[in-house]
């Protein structure tokens, strides 16, 4: 039986998908719409299969990524402000985290009370081989794309990115 990423590969080459008839516009919402919630249930699929074959809750996966992508050190408060969790299920996230092997809390300023987080180097390399079908994908399908048309996409992703930060449920 082929994945939903297979099928939807398969419409792409045969240049139908799900949607209103054969060939939807690109602007039509609806459209965007069901792709975008496609490629989040199959990404989930990937992370909910990597948290289950680790012991952990998809959250602890949000957490990992969220190391893994911050542009500073990671401490339990910022993971708690990016996660939208209270600061006992960080604690609890973290722990199990660690207890699995992925992160290890470090104290590394002069301000001992700062803990950072980091990322297993071990751990991210396991990581990293679990989701090589997903990093292969996206450079399969960066490989059809322009550079300018890649520009317009990221372009489009960002600004979902921060529209979606500003309609948290904790925000309204």
């Amino acid at each position: 039986m082929a994945t939903a990423n297979q099928r939807g590969q398969h419409a792409h080459e045969r240049g139908t998908g799900p949607g209103p008839g054969p060939g939807p516009e690109a602007s039509d919402l609806h459209v965007l719409a069901a792709q975008l919630r496609r490629m989040n249930g199959e990404i989930n699929r990937l992370v909910h299969g990597f948290a289950g074959s680790h012991g952990l809750h998809a959250t602890d996966v949000q957490a990992l990524a969220a190391i893994l992508d911050a542009r500073e050190p990671m401490t339990p408060g910022r993971l708690r402000e990016h996660l939208g969790l209270t600061s006992g299920a960080v604690t609890a996230c973290v722990d199990r985290l660690e207890r699995a092997g992925h992160v290890r809390r470090v104290r590394e300023s002069a301000d001992r009370r700062v803990v950072h987080l980091r990322y297993v180097p071990e751990a991210k390399e396991a990581a990293r081989r679990y989701f090589l079908p997903l990093a292969e994908a996206a450079a399969a399908t960066r490989s059809r794309f322009d550079d300018d048309e890649l520009a317009v996409v990221v372009r489009f992703l960002t600004a979902m990115n921060e529209d979606l930060r500003l309609v948290r449920s904790d925000e309204r």
